[in-house]
């Protein structure tokens, strides 16, 4: 049997993870079966997705739906004032278009890129056809599916009993989360948008974290200083939130062992 180095294998594994010539960073993608791999990636379509890109629409038809790369998407709920508020995060832990798993057609919400990034997007067809023949990623979809219910959840009752500044703690740590490293961009009125106040609320709240040590922000980003404790200037929800999921993904990883 002839000798595979290691150098060798991990370029092999390595470009299993590629579609479009792009690497694929996205982590449902990348804990499907070869398999699966193989039924999805040809379908995919690698795509730059700039800051405000919509991604869906509330009330129309799911043409695409997105397996996101890097950068982070907005959930929101738009009133009949125009008024929009955030219900849910997605990076690139995740997918965007998730009415299209269970039969559905519209979209229930607005999705836009609150973050640039880039991601591999897919026709409502193609995925119908590969949420056929592959189990696995049907499961991961239903999942991910179950997070953000609870996410949307518990940013209700956030939104709804806790203060400003706990508020925008939450985000940042949720963002962060998503994205990685300690700056977070984005400027107040775009993120008043997304807590559901005025922005004169949203610089009151950012100077009181900024006051405390926490976060410095500047020219459209904020710097996170000490994540220890901007979870402890958080509210109960951003635990109560984490806590969950990990819980769940352990879970799914158990069962995947048995």
């Amino acid at each position: 049997m002839p000798h595979i180095s290691k150098a060798t294998n991990t370029k092999s594994e390595f470009a299993k993870n590629i579609v479009g010539g792009q690497p694929v960073k996205n982590k449902i993608l990348l804990a499907l079966a070869k398999n699966e791999r193989n039924i999805l990636f040809s379908k995919l379509e690698f795509l730059s997705l700039p800051l405000a890109s919509v991604l869906a629409e509330k009330g129309e038809p799911i043409k695409f739906a997105y397996f996101l790369n890097d950068g982070l998407a907005s959930v929101l709920n738009i009133m009949k004032s125009g008024k929009r508020i955030e219900v849910g995060l997605s990076g690139s832990e995740g997918f965007v278009g998730l009415a299209l798993t269970v039969g559905f057609a519209t979209s229930p919400a607005q999705v836009v890129m609150q973050i640039a990034g880039s991601g591999f997007k897919i026709s409502a067809a193609d995925l119908a056809l590969a949420l056929r023949r592959c189990p696995r990623l049907a499961m991961a979809l239903s999942r991910f599916s179950q997070e953000m219910g609870v996410q949307s959840a518990q940013v209700a009752a956030c939104n709804r009993l806790h203060e400003i500044d706990q508020r925008l703690a939450r985000w940042l740590l949720m963002s962060q989360d998503r994205l990685g490293g300690n700056i977070v961009a984005l400027t107040q009125d775009y993120l008043s948008h997304m807590l559901g106040t005025r922005r004169a609320s949203v610089t009151v709240a950012a100077g009181v974290l900024q006051r405390a040590g926490l976060i410095t922000y500047k020219r459209g980003a904020v710097t996170i200083g000490d994540r220890t404790l901007l979870e402890q200037g958080s509210c109960e929800c951003y635990g109560i939130l984490t806590q969950q999921i990990e819980k769940w993904r352990a879970e799914a990883h158990q069962h995947r062992s048995l």
